[in-house]
């Protein structure tokens, strides 16, 4: 006795959508996808950044800008202008300090050779001209004059160099002020310069991510439009109401985009080949 088979087939209209689905279907999944389209892009460094890093490596802005006036500073001999060592303040002499010291010590030998002459008279009144009394007076005076007219050279000569010296400590200290300052403010143009191009960098950044974007959405919407008509036949074929969900979502590597997308493929074509199974049986 033969056996009869009742088969439960679907609409013709469903019969040829599903046709048409999977020429599609093939015809997506074909080609791989160039995920170079949408590879990330890293923006280069602005010319504000470049020019950041060339001051910050130029020899005398960022790398040892101190370094000119620490030489200043710490320089020993004369010849080279320095501002340390014993023989510093001889720079900040007054030029004019030997000229003030003769001038003085000459009205000072004026002083004394008048008194001197005072001595001789004293002696013609007292009756002791060219005595023995007169040469001690004589003596004494001179003898007194010259320490005075020592200590008064001694003394401006001091001055001088107390002078001359506190010049020197001032400039040895402002050197080094400089060798802060310095540095400093070039630090703060190359942190701005530094600052402002990474903005502008940002800006470029921003773009390329924005194109990536595009492009990758571009990339993926022959897969949404194929997985929305996917949904389509089988809620069509089923009689119950499908629910698509997107597989794009924001900013996905290239790796995850791979893996998606082979992911996407394979469950495309296993729900596929599941409802037609279904539909035969």
């Amino acid at each position: 006795m033969a056996v009869q088979q009742t088969q439960a087939l679907p609409p013709q209209y469903v019969e040829d959508l599903q046709k048409d689905y999977g020429k599609q279907l093939t015809a997506t999944t074909a080609a791989p996808l160039d995920t170079s389209k949408f590879a990330p892009t890293v923006a280069g460094q602005d010319t504000l950044q470049q020019q950041a890093a060339a001051m910050a490596g130029t020899q005398g802005q960022g790398i040892g800008a101190f370094a000119p006036y620490l030489t200043q500073a710490g320089a020993y001999d004369t010849a080279a202008a320095g501002l340390s060592g014993p023989q510093a303040y001889q720079q900040f002499q007054s030029p004019y300090q030997q000229d003030i010291i003769d001038a003085t010590l000459a009205e000072y030998d004026t002083q004394a050779a008048a008194g001197m002459t005072g001595i001789g008279q004293q002696a013609a009144m007292s009756g002791n001209l060219g005595g023995g009394r007169e040469g001690v007076m004589r003596s004494q005076y001179q003898n007194k004059a010259d320490m005075n007219r020592a200590l008064l050279q001694s003394g401006m000569l001091q001055q001088g160099f107390t002078q001359a010296n506190q010049l020197a400590n001032q400039a040895f200290g402002q050197q080094q002020s400089l060798a802060q300052q310095v540095p400093g403010l070039y630090g703060q143009d190359i942190g701005t310069l530094r600052s402002a191009g990474a903005g502008q960098q940002g800006q470029t950044q921003a773009g390329l991510d924005a194109l990536r974007e595009q492009n990758r959405l571009a990339a993926y919407e022959p897969y949404e439009r194929l997985g929305f008509q996917q949904t389509g036949v089988a809620s069509i074929a089923s009689g119950a109401p499908g629910q698509y969900q997107s597989m794009v979502t924001p900013n996905p590597t290239p790796l995850q985009n791979a893996l998606g997308i082979a992911s996407v493929g394979g469950g495309l074509l296993g729900n596929y080949g599941d409802y037609l199974r279904g539909a035969n049986s």
